[in-house]
């Protein structure tokens, strides 16, 4: 991954909307959720939604798919996990690490 590529999610998750609803996507694992109901369980308005999903979209931490007449938005849990290689990869400067230093990613509740 790209120090460019890394600082645009990084950005696109250090605003409190932003990052609320990615951990809202991540938390529902991939089949996502609807627009309005997505925008509903955070407490915003849809196009303050789309606002702020338009952003997470751009640095590929999230996808939209046209359901009917919805958009669904899902995390994309390998730009997820490259990110996270991304913050790992000199972690204790590629020796060993001390226990719990460099935490096991693990799929959980279904979740990739």
């Amino acid at each position: 991954m790209e120090i460019t590529a890394a600082l645009e999610r990084l950005s696109a998750l250090a605003q409190e909307t932003r990052l609320t609803i990615f951990r809202k996507l991540v938390e529902q694992g991939p089949t996502g959720l609807p627009a309005g109901e997505l925008a509903e369980r955070i407490g915003i308005s849809p196009s303050n939604l789309s606002f702020h999903v338009a952003t997470l979209e751009r640095a590929g931490l999230v996808a939209g798919t046209k359901s009917g007449r919805s958009i669904l938005y899902a995390a994309s849990y390998p730009a997820m996990a490259e990110l996270l290689a991304y913050l790992y990869d000199n972690c204790c400067q590629g020796g060993a690490c001390s226990p719990g230093a460099k935490p096991a990613i693990r799929a959980t509740k279904g979740k990739p």
